[in-house]
């Protein structure tokens, strides 16, 4: 998804390396200069500074370097999405990323306890919602067994 519709309305973003890029930690702030000057020095004022952070740095230009495989990770959040869709008492919209959320007709909290008997994770996002995530760690294969899982979870 080209970065422009998601942030079209803003002038300044922050991600998270340790996100869908499989940094151990780290992130970025993007916009105009003088408000990156001002976020330097209330981090510094906050105490945000690290010296010799240069190991820790290193696993985050290795994300940048991969940021191609977010595309990926959007394309199995979609696939999850719209099988997850035609389970009966699961509703899920078309993500805009790599969080699917899925409206259900059950206690959000029961489905996630169904789920994670199942061996998949997922969190309650509100009374009848649950959240899903792909990312680093989440091939197409885990995909097609989250979706068979659910299935059997919520039968």
């Amino acid at each position: 998804m080209p970065a422009s519709r998601i942030t079209r309305e803003v002038d300044t973003v922050m991600t998270c390396l340790s996100k869908g890029l499989g940094a151990p930690v780290g992130s970025m702030l993007a916009g105009p200069a003088e408000f990156i000057e001002r976020a330097r020095r209330v981090r510094k004022l906050m105490g945000g500074g690290m010296r010799q952070a240069g190991v820790i740095a290193a696993p985050g230009l290795r994300a940048l370097e991969n940021r191609h495989r977010l595309a990926e990770d959007h394309d199995n959040a979609e696939r999850l999405a719209a099988a997850l869709d035609h389970i009966p008492g699961l509703s899920t919209p078309t993500p805009e990323t790599n969080i699917v959320v899925v409206g259900t007709d059950d206690p959000a909290e029961d489905i996630v306890a169904a789920c994670e008997s199942e061996g998949v994770g997922c969190v309650a996002f509100g009374e009848h919602r649950v959240r899903f995530c792909t990312h680093w760690d989440v091939d197409a294969d885990d995909v097609d067994t989250a979706i068979e899982r659910v299935e059997r979870a919520v039968a």
